[in-house]
């Protein structure tokens, strides 16, 4: 078999093929190197490479890693609102799996952030689809440009890391496919991920990976995924019914194709199916080629560290700014509070765990760049009590200090992978300690390091300035410096409510579940779904972003492009004398409906850099899934006809204007039945036509008549017509069948 002249299933025996479908150890695929099918590796993780100096063994070590990119996570790089940006992180992503020889980069994650205390939050993109999704995208892209593939997870629901292994998440069709599914979906359909990771949990009841409505009757028949599906780790209890559901690839192996071999043989796995399991095996192989024959490739460390850079500065939300405090100014006394300051958290705790190539906290950057601050650690980065020690050199260096700058946040061990967090508070020595601090020193600015957000409105009153950073990655200590002394306006902007209460999230009354199910009771109401909707008090509301800059948005206008898309335009401009960048975001408001929908839904979003005074025209198309509901009577998207209002904002509740259209909807009906009632008979176009037959012959002396009074209307409106006898006796009766007859006659 020559290079260029790769195998196809048919190549294969019995067995062969179903080796593909597990893999030779816990960073490799299984290849037949006999047929020319290699064994490539593939490997975490969604914000750089996570290889395991052990991995070419098969064995498991999650801190033993040759030196990569550590990007900032998706907590982080989610707030930049960037796509382009973050494609550019994909493709440095992609150039170091080159040089490591890694086939497949397990990520992005796009599971929804259903509740602030989730484990894994700081993976995760947002609590919006639509935002996670336009995003994420971006890492896909950006890595398969470069001929590597990735790994979209989890599919779906893994929502929380509680009993992760087993949960069912109960989920109404509309939840799943309004909330859980979109992320997946646009990906899917825009940038074709070559693999898809399914989840640990069951959905409904069922495995993700024996789930065959998930993994072939939506994922590839709906959305026409092309790709390959594999396992979360340990997520295959079944061989045989995963791979009938459509799980291509077990990972690790469990040494088990024996029993695909024995399920082919005696009819339990069709020869067609397992075939077209393992071609995918060899699709996915074929795909990498290329790129992993590249030889003696070395990606530009220097390069890399500048995206990880700049990804850094567009992550970090500045919060409050009372007294323009920030950014610092050049001939300003600082003192530097926290250990954070000194031993950054830049990455999450788990599977992610990556080792930088460099790192560079802010201090070093303070030095790199000559600026004299005193600096105490404050306190210890770990959950024991507090050091009076440490808490009284921190209240020292804060006297007389133009400004104190304080690292606060979320210890490694408050949040990981593997648990749920217990509070959105911080540890409270670092609370009482910035209240010592602003007793002594009222210029304090606040620097928050965490994975997910954290309660701010009990302490805020003891900063004038607070600046979410989330986890910056590697190069955070610059980027920084480079946001607090003003060499770049902070333009992040919260993929992530910050609520004043975890009581306060709708998701709270049924986290994290009971004996071994977690109902999603809340449904679409998620996030700011909720709170927007029924009008709840939030700290900072999605989309929310300070800048050092000032800005104005105008012109708000949209046009009907068709029955159930719209276009918009707006202008921004850059009212204040400092360049900076402004995320313009654009929410559909449903007007009345037949189902409870949100009092709004982000549909569209662009980043915009402006120098002082420049102004820019934005420009959005909207189809119809921007002002579609998921119908459980349909079993399909619907657009209703009607009103909706289009909102042009700087947050989902910094609405700057808005405009109406007046879409014809898409004409949906359902066939009616003797179990419909009065009032969708009279709303169906054929419906209406048996009434006004039916009050013809009424009139005419033929049919009994429908009394016509309020009354009588408020019951017949809402009762099946089959129930008519119940008001009419003997004549509802006879109603009835004459609408079932006349109905018949007209669908002929």
């Amino acid at each position: 078999m020559s290079e260029n002249t790769y195998p196809s299933v048919n190549d294969l025996t019995l067995e062969e093929k179903a080796s593909l479908t597990s893999g030779g150890d816990a960073w490799h695929l299984q290849g037949v190197e006999a047929k020319g099918i290699p064994g490539y590796m593939i490997t975490d993780g969604p914000h750089g490479l996570r290889k395991s100096n052990s991995a070419t063994t098969g064995e498991v070590d999650l801190n033993n890693c040759v030196p990569a990119t550590c990007f900032p996570p998706a907590a982080g790089l989610s707030s930049s609102w960037n796509p382009e940006l973050i494609h550019q992180v994909g493709e440095a992503m992609a150039e170091e799996c080159i040089q490591e020889k890694v086939a497949v980069i397990l990520g992005p994650g796009v599971n929804i952030k259903r509740n602030p205390l989730g484990g894994r939050c700081f993976e995760y993109w947002s609590e919006d689809p639509y935002l996670a999704g336009h995003e994420a995208i971006g890492i896909v892209a950006g890595v398969q440009s470069k001929g590597v593939g990735t790994s979209l997870k989890h599919f779906a629901a893994n929502n929380q890391e509680t009993d992760r292994l087993r949960i069912s998440a109960n989920i109404s069709q509309r939840a799943l496919r309004e909330i859980y599914f979109p992320a997946f979906e646009h990906i899917v359909k825009e940038a074709q991920p070559w693999t898809i990771m399914c989840a640990y949990n069951c959905i409904n009841g069922v495995h993700a990976a024996q789930d065959h409505w998930l993994l072939t009757n939506v994922l590839r028949d709906e959305w026409g995924f092309q790709g390959i599906v594999m396992s979360d780790w340990g997520a295959d209890h079944d061989r045989v019914a995963s791979l009938n559901a459509g799980l291509n690839l077990e990972m690790p192996p469990s040494y088990t194709d024996d029993q695909i071999v024995y399920a082919a043989r005696d009819g339990r796995i069709q020869p067609a199916w397992l075939d077209r399991m393992a071609q995918g095996m060899i699709d996915l192989v074929n795909k990498t080629r290329a790129a992993m024959s590249v030889e003696n490739y070395r990606f530009d460390i220097e390069a890399h560290d500048e995206v990880a850079h700049q990804a850094a500065v567009e992550s970090m939300v500045l919060l409050k700014n009372d007294d323009a405090i920030l950014p610092v100014a050049d001939d300003a006394k600082v003192t530097v509070i926290g250990e954070f300051a000194r031993t950054p958290r830049y990455q999450g705790g788990g599977s992610s765990h990556i080792t930088p190539t460099k790192m560079t906290s802010f201090l070093d950057a303070l030095t790199e760049r000559g600026v004299d601050a005193k600096f105490a650690p404050g306190f210890t980065l770990d959950l024991e009590p507090a050091d009076p020690t440490l808490e009284t050199e921190a209240v020292e260096a804060a006297k007389g200090a133009d400004v104190v700058l304080m690292f606060l946040g979320l210890p490694e061990a408050a949040e990981s992978e593997g648990f749920d967090r217990e509070t959105l508070d911080m540890p409270a020595k670092q609370i009482a300690l910035l209240e010592a601090v602003a007793a002594e020193n009222k210029n304090v600015v606040v620097v928050l390091s965490n994975g997910s957000v954290v309660t701010v409105a009990p302490w805020a009153k003891n900063a004038k300035g607070i600046l979410e950073s989330w986890l910056l990655g590697q190069s955070g200590g610059p980027a920084l410096a480079d946001v607090l002394f003003g060499k770049v306006s902070p333009s992040g902007k919260l993929a992530q409510t910050i609520p004043f209460d975890i009581n306060d999230d709708p998701s709270t009354i049924n986290w994290p579940g009971e004996e071994g199910h977690v109902d999603y009771g809340e449904g679409v109401f998620v996030g700011y779904r909720y709170y927007d909707t029924y009008n709840k008090a939030v700290d900072y509301p999605f989309g929310f972003g300070l800048s050092y800059a000032t800005f104005e948005v105008s012109d708000v206008k949209a046009v009907k492009t068709g029955a159930c898309t719209a276009s918009v335009n707006a202008v921004v401009k850059n009212t204040s004398n400092v360049d900076a960048a402004e995320t313009v975001q654009v929410y559909v408001a449903p007007g009345k409906a037949n189902v409870a929908r949100p009092k709004h839904e982000l549909k569209g979003f662009k980043k915009v850099f402006l120098k002082a005074g420049e102004s820019a025209e934005v420009s959005f198309e909207l189809d119809d899934r921007a002002f579609a509901y998921w119908s459980e009577k349909f079993n399909d998207w619907h657009v209703e006809d009607g009103e909706y209002a289009i909102e042009v904002g700087t947050s989902s509740r910094d609405i700057a204007g808005s405009a109406v259209v007046e879409l014809d909807g898409d004409g949906k009906t359902q066939p009616l039945t003797e179990w419909s009632n009065f009032m969708e008979w009279r709303k169906d176009p054929l419906g209406s036509q048996v009434l006004e037959k039916l009050r013809a012959e009424g009139e005419a002396g033929r049919m009994p008549i429908v009394p016509d009074n309020d009354m009588t209307r408020l019951f017949l409106d809402s009762m099946p017509i089959n129930s008519m006898s119940v008001l009419m006796g003997a004549d509802g009766k006879r109603i009835f069948e004459y609408m079932l007859a006349e109905y018949a006659e007209l669908t002929k």
